[in-house]
């Protein structure tokens, strides 16, 4: 059981929609507002790749270049991990919940013009949507 990565995949990941959603209220600042949630964008994109993934469902995968200069993406499954139905079941719903999630943030800011959040959701939905791609490539045909 791997309490501590659950936690921290959820954390980085809710902490970050939570900030952009009520930013405003706490403070005035755009920039601490960006690089706030821009750094829990990163935590969390960090985390999911190189721990919890690996921790919570046996999955990893990552981009090699070789001498020749040609990026080769590397996706890897374990065939038993350590962990427990309900933190695969975690990891996954929080995998494909979040990308949704800035999803309609990007469109609820496109609409309501406050164009200067939208580099902000592009990023976040740009890091969720890599981690996604990552593990469903890992999970449908990771090599053992």
């Amino acid at each position: 059981r791997h309490p501590l990565a659950t936690f921290f995949h959820l954390f980085f990941r809710v902490s970050a929609i939570i900030t952009y959603l009520f930013c405003d209220w706490f403070s005035n600042s755009f920039v601490a507002c960006f690089v706030t949630i821009l750094l829990l964008l990163s935590f969390d994109f960090w985390s999911v790749k190189n721990v919890t993934g690996r921790l919570l469902v046996g999955l990893r995968w990552w981009n090699q270049i070789d001498e020749d200069g040609k990026s080769h993406w590397v996706f890897e499954a374990e065939r038993v991990t350590a962990s427990t139905e309900a933190e695969a079941r975690i990891f996954w719903l929080g995998l494909i919940i979040c990308p949704v999630i800035w999803t309609v943030f990007f469109f609820s800011t496109l609409f309501s013009l406050k164009l200067k959040w939208l580099a902000l959701v592009i990023a976040g939905i740009s890091l969720q949507t890599a981690n996604l791609y990552g593990y469903i490539h890992c999970k449908l045909g990771g090599r053992k």
